[in-house]
């Protein structure tokens, strides 16, 4: 598993979506500023940021930083970088950003290939991935799934992690369960009872299916296995050399996350410049549905929690993730978060 197993972090999106990310996968990829501002004053540091994927409402704070110039008023010209991006971490350590946006136990792994990589900041303070049954289901208990079907897009990303967090507190392998690979396609799997369950995220699919008339019963990885979701992530070397930029980066982006939990209608529209074609309800519904997974228990946005990180790290090692034995304590730090 170890050899094949990759980790990226796979946005929400629909089917019309799931054609333009196709589309960009054709084209290479391709770069997202937003909307330019009438003049850059040449003061202004450049630095960039790999989104990866489509743009999504789910970029809002950073969007909403660029927009309402939390950026530039921190000395900061920022440039998105969206695209398909095989290895996002990878690509950053080889100069083409600055920062990245990854989870956490895509940080362990870069580490353990002795990639030195921090997360500064973790946006989504909850996993977002949840498994889900229909509410008629007789899977009431994680320990309910064994001999049943689940369906997954692949075993790769933060669904595919989920999945055997999932599994691994129910003391069930995936041996124990029947797990297919159906892509992006599981609101139509579930619906047309082609599986027994599916592993999607907190904020989309059961949104779609309820949408749709579905009742559906969730059981979301954060209730059950701590995990770091994605954050701010840089090199050991940015953060070092550049601490400053690293810290007026993480503020002003922290800033615009705060200004989009109070403000959600206005990150909507100040989203639109940046979100080609986007569905103003569906990206408020999403909005509403992402907040609280932003929001930590002490209430400071962006934390990293040592506890998780390191629980976090046993469960990976216990998967073959990552190997076991190494130091993984420089992996975060708090230093920019206030």
């Amino acid at each position: 598993m170890h050899q094949r197993y990759r980790i990226s972090f796979l946005l929400p999106y629909s089917s019309l979506l799931i054609l333009l990310v196709l589309a960009l996968a054709a084209c290479g990829g391709s770069t997202s500023t937003g909307p330019a501002s009438s003049s850059t004053a040449a003061s202004l540091t450049k630095v960039s940021i790999g989104l990866g994927y489509i743009p999504d409402i789910q970029f809002a704070p950073f969007y909403t930083a660029q927009s309402k110039g939390y950026y530039r008023d921190a000395g900061l010209d920022v440039t998105f970088h969206h695209g398909i991006v095989n290895d996002l971490i990878g690509s950053m350590v080889l100069g083409h950003d600055n920062f990245v946006f990854a989870s956490g136990d895509e940080a362990l792994v870069a580490r353990s290939k002795a990639l030195k990589v921090v997360d500064v900041a973790t946006i989504f303070q909850k996993y977002p991935v949840s498994l889900i049954v229909p509410a008629n289901s007789p899977i009431h208990t994680l320990a309910d799934l064994k001999g049943h079907s689940i369906g997954e897009p692949g075993p790769f990303g933060s669904t595919h992690v989920g999945l055997l967090a999932l599994l691994y507190q129910a003391h069930l392998t995936p041996n124990d369960v029947h797990i297919q690979s159906i892509g992006f396609t599981q609101v139509s799997a579930l619906i047309g009872h082609h599986v027994d369950a599916v592993i999607g995220y907190s904020n989309n699919e059961p949104l779609q299916l309820k949408k749709q008339g579905f009742d559906v019963r969730t059981f979301n990885v954060s209730d059950y296995q701590p995990l770091i979701s994605n954050g701010i992530i840089t090199t050991e070397e940015t953060l070092h050399s550049q601490p400053q930029i690293v810290q007026r980066f993480v503020q002003a982006t922290l800033k615009g996350l705060k200004f989009v939990i109070s403000n959600p209608a206005d990150a909507v529209q100040l989203s639109k410049g940046y979100v080609p074609g986007m569905d103003s309800v569906r990206a408020m519904a999403v909005l509403q549905a992402t907040i609280p997974l932003w929001q930590s228990a002490n209430g400071q946005l962006g934390y990293n929690d040592s506890a998780t990180w390191r629980v976090m790290e046993q469960f990976l090692v216990t998967q073959n993730i990552i190997p076991s034995g190494q130091d993984f304590s420089q992996a975060y730090t708090n230093l920019n978060v206030s």
